[in-house]
């Protein structure tokens, strides 16, 4: 197969959903079909093109160290507010259908299927609208809860329901945009659940999936009671996953005389106001920029448990955050503070300890008490287990081959 990827997110840059498909494509080549992607030049999360980019400037085409051709459009530099970053997806989505149209407008050159894998959302019009010029299926990837996370989002409107009129249109946008897919693709079997009942009836879960092989050196050894607890949270640090709480929590520990050493990972928008928040508190809480490669590895042999965590909006409840994959490959204890799916998968492998979010009591009782028994940090092996049979990149690229594959030989929807 042909196939064309239209993404707002793609390697060289660093982030789950770069890393999925630069996993996906390797295998996808190695199966013998070819891969052509629609990008712009990489500029996350900072919204410019850094120094050691340079080279993918937009309109150049390349080869891409997972073996896919690269066709670099046109992108608007921002500074992460939602705003201008909005604009960037507009301007990135409107020059993927130009460059499409140019690219494959020669006889016997359409692609097969088409790709569009949001966020960022404009990659699923820029989609529709190359698949309907050519007569190609179109596969509409959702990598989290949308268009719901959109209605939840604060500052449209109210945080919990979709009540303002912007998010109603947005909803039913994207819906709308769904059900002219010949396929969606979801990552949890719970949004596939809610997509059906809205009258979605092509809906095929693939999971985000991680490389368990990656984390086999992680050590699963408990450390002995007479060291401090160590807990670390590393991934996006946004408003979705209510990081304050963790804060917090190891700072009502210091107060009460627990040693607890706590680390958050990575970047994202509520860096700054998670860093005032730890100020204020006197500190308790180491809080690092984005790592790369192998310093991954040993962060996660420096914890004793690891952290996943997302605030209690409903969409959550029906969505796997990838970093819950690669922390069970990692083998640690999991403080999940989550709910819905997420939880049922800690509780289904015994990898770890459930929190309601936004607990902050319950959370400073559980680190309290394995704090002071440690044994409570030996989990097994059964997130390591589960990863391999359900969700290893080999097992989730299988899946996606057989699922293109299906859709590129059922009759072609034109509407």
């Amino acid at each position: 197969m042909r196939i064309l990827l239209l993404t707002h997110y793609f390697e060289p840059e660093n982030g789950a959903p770069q890393r999925r498909w630069s996993a996906l494509i390797t295998r996808f080549r190695s199966a013998g079909h070819s891969i052509d992607v629609l990008a712009p030049p990489p500029h996350y999360p900072s919204g410019r093109l850094s120094a050691g980019h340079r080279g993918l400037t937009s309109g150049t085409r390349h080869e891409s160290a997972s073996g896919a051709t690269v066709h670099r459009v046109a992108f608007l530099r921002h500074s992460g507010d939602v705003a201008t970053r909005t604009l960037d997806h507009l301007v990135a989505a409107m020059d993927s259908y130009r460059r499409g149209v140019r690219l494959f407008r020669a006889p016997g050159g359409r692609p097969d299927v088409i790709i569009a894998t949001a966020p960022a959302m404009e990659s699923l019009i820029a989609g529709r609208a190359l698949a309907r010029k050519f007569r190609v299926p179109l596969v509409a990837e959702m990598r989290d809860a949308w268009p719901d996370l959109v209605a939840h989002t604060p500052g449209l409107g109210s945080p919990a329901t979709p009540t303002s009129a912007a998010k109603r249109r947005v909803h039913e946008f994207i819906t709308r945009l769904q059900r002219h897919a010949d396929v969606v693709v979801t990552t949890t079997t719970t949004f596939a659940k809610v997509l059906r009942a809205r009258g979605i009836s092509r809906v095929t879960v693939l999971r985000n999936g991680t490389d368990p092989a990656r984390y086999e050196v992680v050590p699963t050894r408990v450390r002995d009671g007479k060291f401090p607890l160590r807990v670390l949270y590393m991934g996006t640090i946004g408003r979705s996953q209510g990081l304050d709480r963790v804060i917090e929590a190891v700072a009502r520990l210091h107060a009460t005389g627990i040693a607890i050493d706590a680390k958050l990972v990575g970047q994202g928008a509520d860096v700054g106001r998670l860093r005032r928040l730890n100020q204020r508190l006197g500190g308790p809480v180491d809080i690092l920029g984005q790592i790369e490669g192998a310093a991954v590895v040993e962060q996660y042999k420096w914890a004793d448990s690891t952290i996943v965590s997302l605030r209690d909006w409903e969409p959550f409840a029906w969505t796997v955050p990838s970093k819950l994959y690669e922390l069970m490959s990692a083998g640690k204890h999991i403080t999940a503070i989550v709910s819905g799916e997420s939880a049922d998968l800690i509780r289904e492998s015994r990898s770890g300890d459930i929190v309601e979010p936004g607990d902050i009591e319950a959370l400073v009782a559980l680190w309290r008490g394995i704090a002071r028994d440690r044994t409570r940090l030996q989990v097994g092996d059964g997130g390591r287990r589960w990863i391999t049979e359900n969700a290893s990149y080999d097992r989730i690229a299988q899946e996606y081959i057989k699922t293109l594959e299906e859709v590129v030989l059922s009759p072609i929807r034109r509407n």
